[in-house]
């Protein structure tokens, strides 16, 4: 029963008009005969007076009107049942943002759009870049935005040319990589280094609320790719983060998601798995001898001065951001000491390696 005929009937039992009600409520005569035509909605004030004119709960010509108005809507909610289910499978605004995809007006053309960025035929699962692909440091599952910036990382890394990947090469690059440690700028030539060694390596970064420092995948089987964010501009964090996504290569991991693998917020080393804890261990020899450092440590710990480090890194032609990182690492001083040994190299890195982010605008 709409209000309207409740208040026919409360009327007639009455023997008032129209105008008599509209004396009693203090109301004009054309609103109570739009109120009752449903041509007005009842206010929450209209539904205390009918309450005193009727006695009848006000919430129950609220009620009343709700269920005369709903009835009168569409009641199809495909269209935002859709586009709901694609905001749940990808960060749309951030993508939109960046230039990742275009906007669109109906569920069906942003479907359209997620299928070209996503490579697949359905969006009845969530995209994933592999059958085996997984986050690290951390239980938490692959969200939408992580796994939207591995697609990201993926269309840029199509479009880079490298050549066949092959483990004997592996070593003689990581060599020639060392040999960069010493300088920021030279970061700009391992792009270079790491496509003779057949491994696209691209930047992209990240999107609101991820902590992604890198991934590994493959492409094909001779075709590994490298993705950093540099969410952390420093030269530690860079050489450890690719150090670290190299062991992942070297060893063929299953594709993965690093997060949180540098700065304070890390896992304890207990928590890693193998894997991670190797991958670790691995980068932080790739560009320092173990022997070394610990030697270093045992000669010179607790004692860590600016002047010591950078001796020690002159001797190994290694900047000295890289020696105080591992030292936090180790936790042999804490995360605030010596941070101004820690230099910015992000901009020499995204000069030649293919990027997305921070100004740097590549087409779909």
């Amino acid at each position: 029963m709409t209000p309207g005929e409740r208040i026919r009937e409360e009327m007639e039992a009455r023997g008032w008009t129209q105008r008599d009600l509209a004396l009693v409520l203090d109301r004009s005569l054309p609103a109570i005969n739009e109120i009752i035509q449903g041509k007005r909605v009842v206010s929450p004030e209209m539904a205390v007076a009918l309450q005193g004119a009727f006695g009848i709960e006000a919430t129950e010509w609220l009620r009343m009107d709700a269920t005369f108005r709903l009835a009168q809507i569409d009641s199809d909610v495909s269209e935002v049942a859709s586009r709901a289910k694609l905001y749940e499978i990808a960060p749309i605004k951030d993508m939109e943002k960046r230039g990742w995809i275009s906007k669109t007006q109906t569920a069906e053309d942003l479907r359209a759009e997620l299928l070209r960025f996503y490579q697949v035929d359905s969006l009845d699962s969530p995209p994933e870049i592999s059958a085996s692909f997984k986050k690290t440091a951390a239980n938490d599952p692959v969200n939408a935005s992580q796994r939207a910036w591995c697609f990201r990382a993926k269309h840029l890394a199509q479009s880079v040319a490298a050549a066949s990947y092959d483990e004997a090469g592996f070593q003689k690059g990581i060599k020639k990589l060392r040999r960069l440690t010493g300088w920021p700028e030279e970061t700009r030539k391992v792009s270079r280094i790491l496509a003779d060694m057949g491994i696209r390596f691209v930047v992209v970064e990240p999107l609101p609320r991820t902590k992604i420092d890198g991934a590994t995948f493959w492409l094909d089987p001779v075709s590994p790719v490298v993705a950093m964010t540099i969410r952390f501009d420093r030269i530690d964090s860079f050489w450890h983060v690719l150090g670290h996504e190299l062991s992942h290569v070297k060893h063929r991991d299953d594709s993965v998601i690093d997060s949180e693998i540098v700065g304070e917020g890390i896992s304890p080393r207990e928590e890693l798995s193998p894997v991670e804890q190797r991958a670790n261990t691995e980068s932080a020899s790739m560009w320092l001898e173990a022997a070394e450092m610990d030697s270093f440590i045992r000669r010179v710990g607790p004692l860590y001065s600016k002047a010591k480090i950078n001796q020690f890194a002159n001797r190994l032609v290694v900047h000295p951001g890289v020696i105080v990182g591992q030292l936090h690492g180790r936790g042999e001083i804490g995360y605030q000491a010596l941070r101004d040994s820690l230099v910015k190299v992000r901009d020499f890195v995204t000069s030649e390696a293919m990027t997305d982010g921070w100004g740097h605008i590549i087409g779909r």
